[in-house]
């Protein structure tokens, strides 16, 4: 084979390459490899992947929902409310815009600041009510490590909500610092904050 003949060749299994290394991204920009779990109980329900949005295809499945990225999983937490109901693309930006605020203030891969944040949020215990002859008595349960992560997931959009609705705080700043907060187990976070409250309360049915 002639060099003329084989530079087209390495030139074409170069750009395979690139396109692998850019499909691999996450909005383009974060890896989604090399992800540290600090939990091992929700690792298998905590999924990363690159794309942000699968367009349903999980949502006739039932119990598959950990399936779905964590990225898109927060997103559709964060349409959950009367305002921003089905404005994904809104939500999409805002998680991006976000990503972008945490690595500038934190200088490490948002998608594992969101991992972490996630593991911090997670409650391990809480309450359900039994009848005994119609009195309600509390019990302290273990969490299911799926519900563990709904329960975080929950937890982290309802603090963004409750910090950018009718305040001054855009909802991408007030996400990123939910994220950092929850990841680095700062109790003042709403997340963090409702975490330690839920086991609180199951500690004392034991």
């Amino acid at each position: 084979m002639s060099e003329s003949e084989s530079e087209p060749a390495e030139d074409e299994a170069g750009a395979d390459e690139e396109q692998e290394t850019a499909v691999a991204k996450l909005f383009g920009e974060w890896e989604v490899t090399n992800i540290d779990y600090q939990d091992p109980s929700t690792e298998r329900y905590i999924t990363v992947t690159p794309i942000a949005h699968t367009m349903g295809r999980h949502a006739n499945k039932q119990f598959q929902k950990s399936e779905i990225s964590i990225v898109e999983r927060l997103i559709n937490r964060l349409m959950q409310t009367d305002e921003n109901t089905g404005k994904k693309q809104l939500a999409t930006t805002i998680v991006e815009d976000a990503f972008d605020i945490i690595a500038e203030q934190t200088d490490e891969n948002p998608v594992q600041v969101l991992v972490t944040a996630v593991e911090n949020s997670a409650p391990r215990e809480e309450t359900v009510r039994l009848k005994y002859g119609g009195i309600s008595v509390p019990k302290a349960v273990d969490v299911a490590p799926q519900r563990r992560v709904d329960q975080g997931l929950k937890f982290l959009a309802e603090g963004v909500y409750g910090d950018s609705f009718k305040t001054n705080t855009d909802a991408e700043d007030a996400l990123a610092q939910q994220l950092i907060g929850a990841a680095d187990g700062d109790v003042q976070t709403y997340a963090v904050n409702q975490k330690e409250e839920k086991e609180r309360v199951a500690a004392a049915a034991r």
